[in-house]
């Protein structure tokens, strides 16, 4: 197999031709940053940042790959990734996802100790959550920690403390995984009951867009409470609106329970994180 050829299954592996995870884990960390650091962020710290969240959402791709080699044959849309059609190894696949933390690591080496410290959970968190659909109910939560987990992080390498905004922050980003990643859910609630997975979207059942749509209202009052918190104003709290309007448009795609129009939900969540950091960087911006 030559080195282009490799290259390319690497970049499968860690999903860069599917950048939405990317999105949703990096829209909470700079939401994190720029009220940290009361709109001036420094851009090392965007920067660091953000290359941190595309390393680590990768390496968590291929340790997912990994803890999902023996489940991923039997669900079509998954049968052809790389690992699980025997392209790479499974020691391949471990060292990929290795490489890629430690080059995140090395990213916030500049940085101050307890930004250290924090990267520790973090990691722990992206490399357990792929198992814990085994047995915990509702892994969406789990998610949600670990992908909002830069919020602290952020915060601790701007401040040097992590107040209790960032962790309020942090339980806000919880809810919106768990509405966007039910939605998810949803598309592979089929596959999931034969394979014997837990989701959030089977721990609902007839009740999961209802739920879905609680989360997505718990994530914008929360996301509100911050906003009074950190003393934010009028523009911040427009974007807040702009994200209820891209939610209850998610209800018009759920409703119905469609596979298609449930990924599409899924997918459209990008827009949910981006309407909230605009109000954040417009606000500071008129300040």
């Amino acid at each position: 197999m030559n080195l282009t050829t490799r290259l390319h299954l690497y970049f499968q592996l860690t999903r860069l031709h599917r950048p939405i995870g990317i999105l949703l884990l990096l829209w909470p960390t700079l939401w994190a940053v720029w009220i940290a650091s009361a709109g001036h962020p420094s851009w090392h710290i965007v920067l660091i940042f953000t290359l941190g969240t595309v390393f680590m959402r990768s390496s968590g791709c291929a340790v997912n790959d990994y803890a999902d080699r023996h489940i991923d044959k039997h669900v079509e849309r998954t049968k052809d990734r790389p690992l699980t059609s025997g392209k790479i190894s499974e020691r391949e696949t471990l060292w990929v996802a290795i490489a890629l933390a430690l080059m995140s690591f090395a990213l916030i080496l500049p940085l101050n100790p307890l930004t250290w410290l924090l990267a520790f959970p973090a990691l722990f968190l992206a490399a357990s959550y792929p198992f814990t659909k085994r047995f915990f109910a509702i892994p969406q939560a789990y998610l949600g920690i670990a992908f909002g987990f830069g919020i602290p992080m952020a915060f601790a390498a701007t401040q040097g403390n992590v107040p209790p905004v960032a962790w309020l922050l942090l339980l806000a980003n919880v809810f919106w995984a768990i509405a966007y990643d039910t939605e998810y859910a949803m598309v592979d609630r089929n596959d999931d009951i034969h394979l014997g997975i837990h989701s959030s979207a089977l721990f609902f059942g007839k009740y999961d867009v209802i739920a879905v749509m609680a989360c997505y209202a718990i994530t914008l009052l929360l996301l509100a409470v911050v906003g009074l918190m950190a003393g934010l104003g009028i523009a911040y709290f427009v974007g807040l609106v702009v994200a209820e309007v891209i939610a209850l448009h998610h209800y018009q795609l759920i409703k119905e329970r469609s596979r298609e129009k449930c990924f599409a939900a899924f997918l459209h969540n990008n827009w949910f994180g981006a309407a909230v950091f605009v109000g954040l960087v417009v606000d500071y911006a008129l300040r």
